[in-house]
C-alpha cells in the first residue's frame, strides 16, 4: 500500500500541469487491489478545499470525483463510512464537505455533538455553536 498526498489527485483532477499530470495519471493507474493507494481524511478535506476554491469546481463535479475515489477497488480510504456519509450529507446540505466530513468523523467515534464557532457548519445535525 502507498500512501496519495492530495496534490497527486489535484493534479488527476485538474490535470492543468502536463509533466505532473501525467505522472500522478501513470502512478494512479499502477495501482490494483492487492497494492492500493491510501487515502488520508487529510488529504480527501485538502482535495475539497483545494479544488472548490482554487480551480472552482462545483458541488455536483465535486460529489462526483469522491464517489469514484469511494468505489476504486485500487484505493482504501481512511474512514470510508465516515467519508461515505460526510458526502451524503454535503450533498443535501449548505456545509463545506470538510464540515460534513468533521462532523462525520466524530460522530461514528462516539461524540454526541462536535462544537464550532462557525454558523453555517453549526446548522448540520450533529454539529453545535458554542
Amino acid at each position: 500500500m502507498t500512501g496519495i498526498d492530495t496534490n497527486i489527485l489535484v493534479r488527476f483532477f485538474a490535470q492543468d500541469d502536463p509533466d505532473q499530470c501525467r505522472r500522478a495519471d501513470e502512478f494512479l493507474r499502477s495501482l490494483s487491489p492487492m497494492s492500493p493507494g491510501f487515502l488520508s481524511l487529510v488529504s480527501i478535506a485538502e482535495l475539497a478545499w483545494v479544488l472548490r476554491s482554487r480551480y472552482g469546481i462545483r458541488k455536483p463535479q465535486f460529489i462526483k470525483y469522491v464517489e469514484m475515489l469511494l468505489n476504486s477497488s485500487e484505493l482504501i480510504l481512511e474512514s470510508q463510512d465516515s467519508v461515505a456519509q460526510a458526502l451524503h450529507h454535503f450533498t443535501f446540505e449548505k456545509a463545506d464537505f470538510a464540515d460534513c466530513l468533521i462532523e462525520r468523523a466524530g460522530y461514528l467515534a462516539g461524540c454526541n455533538d462536535t462544537v464550532t464557532f462557525d454558523e453555517g457548519a453549526s446548522k448540520l445535525v450533529g454539529m453545535k455553536l458554542i
